[in-house]
């Protein structure tokens, strides 16, 4: 499986709207790069993917509504607004997901004269399906590929890759739509796209000085690990298989400044991490931080994890916990 991402933010200050841009891909194919898309077996199908915790969303079997539903069912449970499905980012989603079924490709990017083409960036095809960014305006796309076609899958595998989860955690989106296109074939893939949006106008978000975290406090059932290699660029150089990624989110016009972030098992030291943050990674917002533990975590074990810092300049410690599979 690989994953590939680009991305641009900028925010509005004072009364100079500008406009933000957060792009991601996710590829489930197993080597190569932006081109054609190799097939890869099939996992297993359907809701048994993942545990139905009390509160989870009804497993329907439409790809695009149970990848938007999990996308949600996500948010909240990190204290997130849920975000609103919008019908016109429901159709330039749609357009995006038959577009890369019928070119055999993975992109954010279209191009004109091809079979399907609905605008040549995220915010043309939103355009074009009457979805109009008014100032101040904020937009992301994250895209995936792979054999598998539950909805839930694909929404899980996106929020693990941790350039794709700073997107769908984005506090300051308001709305959502969701699109789905299965290739004909055995084994054939499935296309899902997902854009998010806020238009004229942000969500109230988490308020000056505050962060979600992820996984969140006491949640369960958090997966050991996480193949780096499958993250295009690659998060973490010279490593594949590393523990999963930890993470914090702030409202995207603020900026969070980590001085100490660490995870351990209960009782334990203090694990190898990479930091993930604007001071020590080019591709990372400032309003984002993550530490990815350097080996895989162990099963049925209880991690706490403490976060010090200042989020938009004001102090901040937060401690949490969370358990293994």
């Amino acid at each position: 499986m690989i994953l590939r991402r680009r991305w641009h933010i900028a925010v509005s200050h004072g009364t100079t709207a500008l406009s933000s841009l957060l792009l991601a891909a996710l590829l489930g194919a197993c080597g190569g790069g932006g081109g054609n898309v190799a097939i890869t077996p099939a996992t297993p199908s359907g809701a048994s993917l993942l545990p139905q915790e009390p509160g989870a969303p009804a497993f329907t079997g439409n790809t695009a509504l149970d990848g938007m539903n999990w996308i949600n069912y996500r948010r909240n449970q990190l204290g997130l607004s849920v975000l609103v499905r919008n019908a016109r980012i429901d159709t330039a989603a749609q357009g995006h997901s038959d577009y890369l079924r019928l070119n055999n490709t993975i992109s954010h990017d279209q191009v004109v004269g091809t079979p399907g083409f609905t605008g040549a960036a995220p915010e043309n095809r939103l355009a074009a399906a009457g979805y109009a960014l008014v100032r101040p305006f904020a937009y992301g796309e994250v895209i995936s590929a792979t054999t598998e076609p539950s909805g839930f899958y694909q929404a899980e595998e996106l929020i693990t890759a941790i350039y794709h989860r700073f997107v769908i955690f984005e506090p300051l989106f308001r709305e959502i739509g969701a699109g789905a296109a299965t290739a004909a074939g055995g084994n054939a893939y499935t296309y899902f796209t997902s854009d998010l949006a806020a238009s004229n106008g942000y969500s109230v978000g988490l308020g000056r000085g505050n962060l979600a975290v992820y996984p969140f406090d006491s949640q369960s059932r958090v997966p050991t690990n996480f193949f780096s290699d499958n993250e295009k660029p690659d998060p973490v150089d010279g490593r594949n298989e590393v523990g999963y990624p930890i993470s914090v989110h702030a409202n995207a016009n603020v900026v969070v400044l980590v001085q100490n972030f660490t995870v351990r098992p209960r009782g334990g030291n203090p694990l190898p991490t990479q930091l993930l943050s604007r001071t020590t990674d080019s591709k990372v917002v400032q309003s984002v931080a993550a530490i990815i533990p350097l080996g895989v975590l162990s099963a049925a074990t209880t991690y706490d994890v403490s976060f010090t810092g200042t989020v938009d300049g004001l102090a901040v410690t937060r401690n949490w916990s969370f358990n293994t599979k």
